[in-house]
C-alpha cells in the first residue's frame, strides 16, 4: 500500500542506504523532453536532514538535468528495490546546482565517499513529497557490482576535453535551454575530500 511520509525517518534512511542506485527525472517548462537518468556509485548520494537530500553531479554526455533545474527548478528521485523486499521511494522536491566554485560546495564535499574524477557539481534538493509505492512489477537482480568504467574513462580525459563538453554537450540542453556555463570549473579544479 502507497504512503506518504513527513520526512526522512530511521527506516527511509536505511532504505536509501540500501540501494546501489537511483534515478532523477526532470523536465522543462515549457514543452521539451522529460529526462529520467540512472545513477550509480552508491557513495555519491547523501541525506543532509530529513527534508533534505543531495548527490554528486559527474560529467556525462549531457546536461539536462542542470537546465531543467536552472529553468524551474523540479526534479524528482525515486529508488527502486530489486531485491525480495519489493518497495519504490519517491522524493519530489526543488533541487539546486552548487558548483565546484560556490563556498558551499567544500562543506557539501565531506558527505559523500570517493574522489569521483569527473565531478561536475552537487545538486541539492529539497523534498516537498516522500511518496512510497509498492514495486510489486519490479524484476529481481542481484548486484555483481559498480561498474568502474565512468570513473575510469573520467580519469583518462584531459582538462581540453572536459572544456570542450562544457562549451559543447553540456553547454545547453537538448532543446537548447542553458546548462554549465562557460566558467564551469574543470574537475582538475574540484576539491578533493579530506
Amino acid at each position: 500500500m502507497a504512503k506518504v511520509f513527513s520526512q526522512l525517518d530511521d527506516s527511509l534512511h536505511r532504505f536509501i542506504q540500501a540501494q546501489a542506485m537511483f534515478f532523477v527525472a526532470t523536465a522543462p517548462s515549457e514543452g521539451g523532453r522529460v529526462n529520467l537518468s540512472p545513477k550509480g556509485y552508491q557513495d555519491t548520494f547523501a541525506i543532509i536532514d530529513d527534508r533534505t537530500v543531495a548527490y554528486l553531479d559527474l560529467f556525462g554526455s549531457g546536461a539536462e538535468t542542470i537546465a531543467h533545474l536552472r529553468d524551474n527548478g523540479r526534479i524528482t528521485i525515486m529508488f527502486c528495490s530489486f531485491t525480495r523486499n519489493s518497495r519504490i521511494l519517491r522524493l519530489f522536491g526543488t533541487g539546486r546546482v552548487v558548483r565546484p566554485d560556490d563556498t558551499e560546495f567544500l562543506d557539501l564535499r565531506t558527505l559523500f565517499g570517493l574522489d569521483h574524477p569527473g565531478i561536475r557539481a552537487v545538486i541539492v534538493i529539497d523534498i516537498e513529497r516522500i511518496a512510497d509505492a509498492c514495486g510489486y512489477s519490479v524484476p529481481y537482480f542481484d548486484l555483481v557490482g559498480e561498474r568502474p568504467v565512468l570513473d575510469a574513462h573520467h580519469a583518462k580525459q584531459p582538462d581540453e576535453k572536459f572544456s570542450n563538453r562544457i562549451t559543447g554537450d553540456n553547454g545547453h540542453s537538448i532543446d537548447g535551454l542553458p546548462a554549465l556555463e562557460p566558467d564551469h570549473p574543470l574537475p582538475s579544479a574540484v576539491p578533493r575530500s579530506t
